[in-house]
């Protein structure tokens, strides 16, 4: 019993992908209703049943926002592999603290930005002004987004029924 499912809220906001065995859980608890099906039959000794491929819940739930992870690729991501103090595209960019963590800088989204090497060893261990550089852009923290968050799972051709309830087109 292998497959995912995509669970939307009352209002058909998605939610999150589950398994099945807790999709079922949702729908024979009436807790969810099934919105589509797959293809997939789970048979028990006495009856055989349509696997679920997209579920609603009945009651609405609420849930804080979803957050990009930090990570290198993610930093790179946000600032579009340009080093932001001389605007250089390149691939081997480096990760650099605008405010150093030795003098109390964070490891967070507003103190991380994609350097080329040359610019970061050219700041160092320096804060911006004693290096007298200027950034690009200043940083920010991405926000997630349906696009980010679900499109891993429609590369499997089972998940096409997806599409219409995460508002992205067949392209």
């Amino acid at each position: 019993m292998n497959g995912v499912v995509l669970v939307l809220n009352q209002d058909y906001e998605p939610l999150n992908v589950t398994n099945l065995p807790r999709a079922f859980r949702l729908v024979f608890g009436e807790k969810a209703e099934v919105l589509e099906y797959d293809h997939q039959m789970i048979r028990t000794p006495r009856t055989e049943y349509r696997a679920p491929s997209v579920i609603r819940l009945q009651h609405h739930i609420r849930r804080p926002r979803p957050r990009v992870k930090l990570s290198r690729r993610e930093v790179f991501a946000r600032d579009r592999h340009t080093c932001q103090y001389c605007g250089r595209v390149a691939h081997d960019l480096t990760l650099d603290h605008i405010v150093p963590r030795h003098r109390g800088g964070s490891h967070a989204w507003d103190n991380l930005v994609a350097a080329c090497k040359a610019c970061n060893h050219r700041k160092g261990s320096k804060t911006l002004d004693e290096a007298r550089m200027r950034l690009v852009r200043a940083p920010f923290e991405p926000r997630s987004d349906l696009y980010s968050l679900f499109t891993p799972y429609l590369a499997d051709e089972r998940n096409e029924a997806w599409r219409s309830y995460l508002f992205l087109g067949r392209n």
